[in-house]
């Protein structure tokens, strides 16, 4: 069974950064797909960055040229750099991952852009 816990959110003023990282209960090496997800209050869930093992990435349209993902396979993690930051992008950010046919996700991080 595979865990995944986030951290590194936080408050932060509009223009802002923050790094959040995503750390897995086992080796990734194996898991194709990883990527972050946030849900904002009263909104639908929505993936915000997806990347494969083989260094595949793709971004919402909201977020690209502000956001980088990236993932260490040897330290079974994967990162989320958040750069220019907007009070829209506050919201509960979740680490996932697919295997097969099952989706993972581990308990989100709370991201609030505010001034």
């Amino acid at each position: 069974q595979l865990q995944l816990v986030e951290s590194g959110g936080g408050l932060v003023q509009p223009g802002g950064s923050l790094r959040l990282s995503c750390a897995a209960s086992r080796s990734i090496f194996s898991i194709n797909y990883m990527g972050w997800s946030r849900q904002a209050p009263g909104k639908q869930r929505e993936l915000v960055a997806l990347i494969t093992n083989g260094g595949l990435i793709n971004y919402a349209d909201s977020v690209k040229g502000r956001f980088t993902i990236s993932r260490d396979n040897a330290k079974n993690a994967v990162y989320l750099q958040m750069n220019g930051l907007k009070p829209e992008d506050t919201a509960l950010y979740y680490c996932t991952a697919k295997i097969d046919i099952s989706d993972y996700w581990g308990q989100g991080t709370q991201v609030t852009v505010s001034s």
